[in-house]
């Protein structure tokens, strides 16, 4: 492996272990899986049992865990000199961390990396705020009861949600307070709001329907460049109900576009 570049990941659950599996299997060119550093089981061959260590083998971290653990090791990252993607994009609605994460990137080498996940139109969303900005942004997110039900709910609400036949809307307000008080279920809504008019403008709802089995996220926007719309339904992972199963490959994808000679999609 000799002048390959080193992935190291954050995270063995149900975005971390697809990740890891497919660079174990095949890793972009150029590039090796130098470790997982994680709490739970990892394979014996990656296992790193300190971040330290994993940082030390990788010029890449991908952060797969959890909010708290962009802020724990993103800036260590950075501060290193490595490239840091992010996947608990709602960590970044700390605006005090954001800043600080971007400071460490323009500084360099390093690069923060944030991925798309389980939408897509960012590219254009991109676009359209570049020309003349945007007005309107507006996420939609509806997903099995047991995905969105969280400790801090009543037991009102969480009865409604897993005996209950009909939708229930758990959430409708800003984007902020939507990757809060859900962080492992709308993560969309905070890479919407790095990409448009900011965690305090993005409008967000989101609801228990037993009557669906996948996860479905409605982007409505609208600007000086025209109206938008797009609708996705995604598969859940099957380790994780609040994880749609595309997610990992969106970091695959992104993983492989940092070392392709040909990009489509920039």
């Amino acid at each position: 492996m000799q002048g390959s570049s080193g992935i190291g990941i954050v995270g063995h659950g149900a975005v971390g272990s697809v990740i890891a599996d497919s660079l174990a299997a095949q890793a972009p060119r150029g590039t090796h899986l130098s470790g997982i550093y994680a709490y739970s089981e990892v394979p014996p061959e990656y296992r790193m049992d300190t971040f330290e260590a994993l940082l030390e083998a990788s010029d890449v971290i991908v952060e797969a865990a959890a909010q708290e653990a962009v802020g724990a090791y993103g800036p260590l990252t950075l501060e290193s000199g490595r490239s840091l993607v992010v996947v608990s994009v709602g960590a970044l609605r700390d605006d005090d961390l954001l800043g600080h994460l971007r400071e460490l990137a323009a500084a360099g080498p390093g690069r923060l990396l944030v991925t798309t996940g389980a939408i897509g139109g960012v590219d254009i969303l991109r676009a359209a705020a570049a020309l003349g900005g945007l007005d309107r942004v507006e996420l939609s997110t509806v997903k099995p009861p047991r995905a969105v039900v969280e400790a801090w709910m009543d037991q009102g609400t969480r009865d409604a949600l897993l005996r209950g036949s009909e939708p229930v809307e758990v959430f409708r307000g800003p984007a902020r307070d939507a990757v809060e008080l859900f962080p492992t279920s709308v993560n969309v809504a905070a890479t919407l709001s790095l990409t448009t008019i900011g965690f305090d403008r993005v409008l967000v709802s989101i609801t228990g329907d037993p009557r669906t089995t996948v996860v479905t996220h409605t982007v409505n926007a609208a600007g000086a460049a025209g109206s938008y719309s797009f609708s996705f339904r995604n598969v859940p992972s099957p380790i994780n109900v609040r994880t749609s199963a595309v997610t990992p490959f969106a970091v695959l994808r992104g993983l492989h576009d940092l070392t392709s000679d040909v990009v489509v999609g920039i």
